[in-house]
């Protein structure tokens, strides 16, 4: 087998987890229940605002997506999801969330989340064909209230493709 072929193996088996894993917790609360014991949330990513850009560079502001977050505790979540990145792309992302007890205010939590996501230029480091598939490591500001809530996601920039430090903005329901 040639490497583009596995390249593209591996990229057709990351997609298909990802939807595997978004579609299993996303159908039902229940049945993930003794899994996602502090709850799933249904993640809708609707945009980014763009630290210092480059004036040259002409960003994407409006970023659709979805993604879910199973909290296993209060403490640590899985999450998964995909959307239209800022550069036009589709990028998918799949990580854990650790959100410890002091960090938490009411209703307002810090945290941390951490995994791969695709969609970007990552240079010589990056996995894929197109090198398009890379770790994140990302610190979130979490406002709930009930079922309803909003993420604040601090994006570090991506030098090999000239993306500066991105807040992206999810809004998020709880099941």
């Amino acid at each position: 087998m040639h490497l583009r072929q596995i390249n593209k193996a591996i990229r057709k088996h990351i997609s298909h987890t990802l939807f595997a894993f978004v579609a299993g917790l996303g159908t039902s609360a229940a049945h993930a229940g003794n899994w996602c014991e502090g709850g799933v949330w249904v993640d809708a990513m609707l945009g980014s605002y763009h630290i210092n850009p480059d004036p040259d560079k002409h960003f994407e502001q409006f970023n659709p997506g979805l993604g879910v977050e199973c909290w296993l505790n209060n403490q640590w979540a899985l999450t998964a999801g995909g959307f239209r990145n800022s550069l036009r792309r589709p990028s998918y992302y799949g990580g854990g969330v650790w959100s410890p007890d002091f960090l938490h205010w009411g209703i307002v939590r810090i945290a941390a989340m951490g995994g791969i996501i695709s969609g970007y230029n990552y240079g010589n480091w990056g996995l894929g064909r197109d090198h398009t598939i890379g770790p994140v490591l990302a610190p979130l500001v979490m406002v709930e209230y009930k079922r309803v809530g909003a993420n604040f996601i601090v994006i570090p920039p991506i030098p090999s493709d000239d993306l500066p430090f991105t807040i992206g903005f999810q809004v998020k329901v709880k099941f």
